[in-house]
């Protein structure tokens, strides 16, 4: 459908907007971008008046498509440091990329109010482990192995497919409590990232989503416009974020951040129960 001049570039303005909030906060927090960006792509295609039974996909698959970008960078970063954990992350990353697919699967088949509950109810979960989790809290002195990981390790790449977002949020808390020091874990988490999004984008870009409700420039389930525009505006805005970590306690912060995402999870499920 043709689309209106002034809607694209409203467009264009909330989707630079949402890069720079994101970029900060992936920077400052050490949160992923994703647990950021799903809920601001699905408010703001909302807004613009895009809003089909497949939004929610819509904001999944371009989420991760960026996550591709960031976490390829961020591992690279990390790496040079040495503080990927490259034996976890070989070990895991099969039954990951495993879970992504599946993943993609299901989120393929399901409701845009379906995945909205999927999201909310997840990011309750993150929003109370981020506000109220310790660091001594430990499950185990390692990783887990055998049995226990081919049953943990998809379960990792399929939640995180159903949230759009990559390997922080459910990575590192895994990671810590297994005794794996938090720097470690925050670095090879990104790997985790790449795990995810990789094949999960490849799935989205075969999914054929309704031409009258899709934003314009969408492949598959991938928003191209979003896509590039986050990249640009996290790039620049990431930094910042990190100068502002060093220069203040994140602690707190944290804490803010999961009141925040505490309310954006409980207004997506008010949303999705029609109130």
């Amino acid at each position: 459908m043709a689309q209106d001049p002034a809607l694209l570039i409203q467009m264009l303005l909330l989707l630079l907007a949402i890069g720079g909030v994101a970029g900060v906060l992936a920077g400052l927090l050490g949160v992923g971008g994703g647990i950021v960006l799903v809920p601001a792509f699905f408010y703001a295609f909302q807004a613009l008046g895009y809003d089909g039974p497949q939004l929610m996909q819509v904001c999944l698959a371009t989420s991760l498509a960026t996550i591709i970008v960031t976490s390829l960078r961020s591992v690279a970063s990390h790496n040079k440091k040495g503080a990927v954990d490259w034996g976890i992350l070989r070990t895991w990353a099969p039954g990951i990329v495993v879970g992504a697919f599946i993943g993609v699967l299901v989120a393929a088949n399901l409701r845009s109010v379906t995945l909205q509950i999927v999201f909310g109810s997840l990011a309750l979960v993150i929003g109370a482990y981020m506000g109220f989790g310790k660091a001594h809290w430990r499950l185990g002195q390692t990783m887990p192995a055998g049995l226990p990981r081919l049953i943990v390790s998809p379960c990792v790449g399929f939640l995180s497919v159903l949230m759009g977002i990559g390997g922080g949020s459910f990575g590192v808390p895994l990671m810590t409590l297994f005794n794996v020091p938090i720097h470690r874990a925050v670095a090879t988490a990104a790997g985790f990232g790449v795990t995810i999004a990789v094949p999960a984008v490849i799935g989205f870009l075969f999914m054929e989503i309704d031409p009258a409700t899709r934003p314009p420039f969408t492949v598959g389930a991938v928003n191209m416009v979003a896509f590039g525009l986050i990249i640009a505006m996290t790039l620049l805005t990431a930094p910042l974020g990190v100068k502002l970590a060093h220069a203040m306690d994140p602690k707190p912060l944290k804490r803010v951040f999961a009141v925040f995402l505490t309310l954006v999870a409980l207004n997506m499920l008010r949303k999705a129960a029609g109130l």
